[in-house]
C-alpha cells in the first residue's frame, strides 16, 4: 500500500524529519485559505500515487493566495497517468540550494535494510541508476544494531555533502531507517532532501510503500488507504483475500501458489500468449473463493480465455471444480476455460468438469498450449 506524499511527510514529521508545514486542500478556495495562513509563496502539488507529476503539470508555484487558488483550480480534476487529482498539497515555497536523494529499501539478496543516497536528488532513482550508477552510494544497516552514526556518515561523505550538514544528515538518515522499520515498509524515500537557503536540511517530498502483509499490525496506516488510487479488480481481490495483479494480456490465469502462478505465466508466454493477470487463490480455497476469483478475471473485457492451473494439496480439486461451475452459472461467460487439476480429489474434480464439457489438460504445457489456441480462436 502506497501513502500519498502528504501522508508520508506526516509520518516523517512524527519521527523527527524536518518537512514543510503544508496543508491539504480539496478545493481551490481551500488552497487560497491555506496560502493566506502560510503567508508567502506556495507550491501547489497534486496528490496522486504516480511519478512524473511535475512534468505532467501537476506541480505549480503560486506567489499570492489568488494565484494559489487559480493554480489549484488548474490541477484539481487533472488526469495524470490515468488518475484524477482530487487533492492538492499546499506547501510553503522553499529556497532550494541543493537536492539530494535518500531512501531505504529491503535488499533481499543481503537480507538487510539498505540505505541509498545520491547527490542527484529530484530525479527518479531508477533513472540515476541507469545513467549515473556511480552517483548512488549504498550502505546496509546492521540487522541488530540498526543504522549507526558511522554508517550514515559513510553516505554523507559518499555523496560529497558539505561537512556542516553531516550531523543533521545522520539524524535524518537514522530517522528514515526508523520510519522504514516502524511502518513495515518495503520502501521509504525522501526525494528531494534539500539544503535550503538558510542552510538547513528539509524533506520536500516523500514516499512510503507499506508491505500489505503487515497491515494487520498498522490499523492507523490502513485508515490512510486511498481506494480511488487502486485498481478496482485488485481492491475486490483484496476483499476476498486473493493475491491479484492486473496485467495487459488476454489469457486470464487462476492458480494456487505464487511460484506456480509465476511458472504458469511464463509458460503462457512461451507458447505465444500474454497473461492478463497474476492471481493466486492461496491454499485451502473453498468454492466461493474460487468463484470470486473467476468473477474478477472475467471482469476484464480483454480476457479471451481463462487458464486454471491447480495443484491440489490443501486446496481440493473438487472444490475448485465446483467453484468454477458456480462462477460459470452466475456469470455471462463468453470465453473458453482450460483447466488443469492435479492432486487431492483430482479424479472427482475432473469428473465434475467433464460433465460440464469444459476443456481439460493433462499437463501444464498442454494447458498453456490449449489456452493460447483458445484465445486465438484456434481450438476446436
Amino acid at each position: 500500500m502506497n501513502l500519498h506524499e502528504y501522508q508520508s511527510k506526516r509520518v516523517f514529521a512524527q519521527h523527527g524529519i524536518p518537512v514543510p508545514i503544508g496543508e491539504v486542500a480539496d478545493t481551490p478556495a481551500e488552497a487560497r485559505d491555506i496560502a493566506v495562513r502560510l503567508g508567502g509563496p506556495v507550491v501547489i502539488k497534486s496528490q496522486v500515487l504516480v511519478g512524473g507529476r511535475g512534468k505532467a503539470g501537476g506541480i505549480k508555484l503560486a506567489k499570492t493566495p489568488s494565484e494559489a487558488e487559480q493554480r489549484a483550480d488548474e490541477i484539481l480534476g487533472m488526469n495524470i497517468k490515468g488518475l484524477t487529482v482530487k487533492k492538492v498539497l499546499v506547501d510553503p515555497a522553499a529556497d532550494i540550494r541543493k537536492e539530494i536523494y535518500l531512501g531505504a529499501v529491503l535488499d533481499r539478496a543481503s537480507r538487510r535494510v539498505v540505505l541509498m543516497a545520491s547527490s542527484e536528488g529530484g530525479v527518479d532513482i531508477e533513472q540515476v541508476a541507469a545513467t549515473m550508477p556511480d552517483k548512488i552510494v549504498k550502505i546496509a544497516a546492521h540487522p541488530f544494531l540498526g543504522l549507526k552514526p558511522h554508517l550514515a556518515r559513510y553516505l554523507a561523505d559518499g555523496i560529497g555533502l558539505p561537512k556542516e550538514h553531516t550531523a543533521a544528515f545522520i539524524k535524518i538518515a537514522q530517522s528514515l531507517y526508523q520510519v522504514f522499520l516502524n511502518t513495515d515498509a518495503s520502501l521509504a524515500e525522501i526525494n528531494p532532501l534539500v539544503i535550503t537557503g538558510d542552510d538547513k536540511l528539509m524533506a520536500l517530498d516523500g514516499k512510503i510503500a507499506v508491505d500489505d502483509n503487515a497491515l494487520y499490525r498498522h490499523p492507523e496506516l490502513v485508515e490512510l488507504r486511498d481506494p480511488d488510487e487502486e485498481d478496482v479488480s485488485e481492491r475486490e481481490a483484496h476483499r476476498y483475500g486473493l493475491s491479484y495483479i492486473h496485467l495487459d494480456g488476454e489469457i486470464g490465469c487462476m492458480v494456487n501458489g505464487a511460484g506456480l502462478a509465476m511458472a504458469t505465466m511464463d509458460i503462457v508466454k512461451l507458447y505465444g500468449g500474454e497473461p492478463a493477470n497474476f492471481l493466486d487463490i492461496g491454499g485451502g480455497a473453498q468454492s466461493d473463493k474460487v468463484a470470486a476469483a473467476l468473477r474478477i478475471i472475467l471482469g476484464d473485457k480483454r480476457v479471451k480465455a481463462v487458464l486454471i492451473n491447480i495443484f491440489g494439496g490443501i486446496t481440493r480439486c473438487d472444490e475448485v471444480a465446483r467453484g468454477v461451475l458456480a462462477a460459470i452459472h452466475t456469470l455471462d461467460v463468453k470465453v473458453p476455460f482450460v483447466v488443469r487439476l492435479v492432486g487431492t480429489n483430482e479424479e472427482e474434480g475432473r469428473r465434475i468438469l467433464a460433465e460440464a464439457n469444459l476443456i481439460t489438460a493433462t499437463s501444464l504445457a498442454d494447458a498453456a498450449e490449449k489456452a493460447v489456441a483458445a484465445a486465438k480462436g484456434e481450438l476446436k
